[in-house]
């Protein structure tokens, strides 16, 4: 009798620890994704912004030829930007594509780009970086 008491008290304890523990992770996994769109909301609505016009003239050059799909004067640009340090809003992979802004006097692709969203053509998305991903400031045409 008493094996039967230890056994159905164990499987109540064991049930009731699940339920317990499911509980807590249900509740760690919103509490996260809670804490994830807070440090989101809060990224997009500190990040700078930038008109069109106060953009050096080759990102704006480097703006233009997104628009037209072309042409463009190094191999890498339109590559897949990956956003590894979530400093613009969080998108999945492959949202985000790169393209180079020409540096006077640079010997190589220079620290400048341009950051389009979507479709980079079309979508109206656009961010620039003169630092190499350390800072981004919104494109408002």
């Amino acid at each position: 009798m008493m094996n039967n008491f230890k056994a159905t008290f164990l499987k109540k304890w064991f049930a009731l620890l699940t339920i317990v523990m499911l509980a807590s992770a249900s509740f760690a996994f919103s509490g996260a994704s809670m804490l994830h769109a807070k440090e989101t909301h809060a990224a997009n609505a500190s990040m700078q912004t930038i008109a069109l016009a106060e953009l050096p003239k080759e990102a704006q050059a480097t703006l233009l030829s997104i628009k037209q799909g072309g042409p463009f004067a190094y191999d890498k640009d339109g590559v897949v930007f990956g956003n590894y340090e979530s400093r613009l809003p969080k998108q999945k992979r492959g949202y985000y594509h790169e393209y180079t802004v020409k540096t006077p006097r640079a010997r190589n692709r220079g620290v400048r780009r341009v950051i389009a969203g979507g479709e980079p053509a079309t979508s109206g998305e656009y961010y620039y970086t003169d630092d190499h991903y350390e800072s981004f400031k919104q494109i408002k045409e």
